[in-house]
């Protein structure tokens, strides 16, 4: 029972403290800042928000369409709506498989599909991410070493994943264990390594990411700051690497930490800095959040149930009582 309690609650804990941190340690700063924001900006934001999620569903479309599955655009944007509000609630990314299991209900896909779909949506996202991220760095003076280091490190491995790709056709086992790992690899490699899926994946990824840089630009423009365009896509940059780490449930608290730290090194001010990065990541979460119980209204009552079956399995649940 206690490794089920911590598994939930000692990351949401963790997310609550920094979040309460920053916000304590700017307090009176915070409401003076907020008596001068422009709240039409905030439209603005969430608007841009459900266009990066449209094109976030055209592209998982893509995908599994590569996989020989006709999901509607519609279809695999609330999907991606579904796993992204489980993952608000449960830490380790656990709400990504909720996909898995949709996708199975809905198109009789088999898991290694559902697999294979997720890990080209991560390649491509960690990889564009990073590509941005080192472009921003040409046009940012005086980061911090780790800011490359961690830019670098997963663009590299992303490269090398991809390289990896070209040469498994080479590969082949008895072991049934490396089979299955071959397969999904081989599945993978046929979703996006041709030439048109690179094409369609690699300008949706970027656009989806520029969409979602640009809903923090119009939070940056709801204070009225003039941060330049480069740190503000560091600064989403090194959000998202951070939060790819899931130490809290959608990286709440991490996210916000990474982007208040690198606005505070271009200068902007402590207050500023913590309503930027809370005010954008709160904004997000909420757009997902709406669109994630739509979703589970639009793909039927049989979606819940289907994820606390899969979260009891994996913290330790079953018939087993708990100790």
């Amino acid at each position: 029972m206690y490794r089920k309690i911590s598994a939930i609650v000692v990351p949401t804990l963790i997310a609550v403290g920094i979040i309460a941190y920053m916000l304590y340690s700017v307090w009176d700063q915070l409401l003076i800042a907020l008596q001068h924001m422009i709240p039409a900006y905030l439209v603005v934001g969430v608007t841009i928000c459900l266009c990066a999620w449209w094109l976030r569903g055209w592209r998982y479309h893509t995908i599994l369409k590569s996989l020989n599955y006709p999901v509607s655009v519609k279809d695999s944007t609330a999907c991606i709506f579904i796993s992204q509000t489980v993952n608000l609630v449960v830490p380790a990314r656990l709400g990504d498989f909720v996909r898995v299991f949709i996708l199975k209900h809905e198109y009789n896909t088999t898991y290694s599909e559902g697999v294979s779909s997720l890990v080209v949506e991560r390649v491509f996202d960690v990889i564009t991410v990073a590509v941005l991220g080192a472009i921003s760095l040409f046009f940012v003076l005086n980061t911090p070493s780790w800011f490359t280091t961690l830019i670098i490190v997963p663009l590299a491995a992303g490269l090398l994943f991809f390289a990896f790709l070209l040469f498994i056709g080479k590969l082949s086992s008895k072991n049934k264990y490396i089979v299955i790992i071959l397969t999904m690899l081989h599945e993978i490699k046929r979703a996006s390594l041709t030439p048109r899926s690179l094409a369609l994946l690699g300008i949706s990824s970027v656009g989806a990411w520029l969409l979602d840089i640009f809903a923090c630009v119009a939070v940056v423009m709801m204070f009225e700051q003039k941060i330049p365009f480069a740190v503000i896509v560091l600064a989403v940059v090194i959000g998202n690497l951070v939060k790819a780490v899931p130490l809290t449930p959608g990286g709440i608290g991490t996210y916000e930490f990474a982007l208040y730290t690198t606005f505070l090194l271009a200068g902007v001010a402590p207050a500023i800095a913590t309503l930027i990065a809370v005010i954008d990541h709160l904004v997000k979460n909420l757009v997902t959040l709406v669109g994630g119980v739509i979703s589970n209204y639009y793909f039927g009552d049989w979606v819940i149930p289907s994820i606390k079956e899969a979260l009891t399995a994996k913290f330790g649940g079953g018939t087993q009582p708990d100790s």
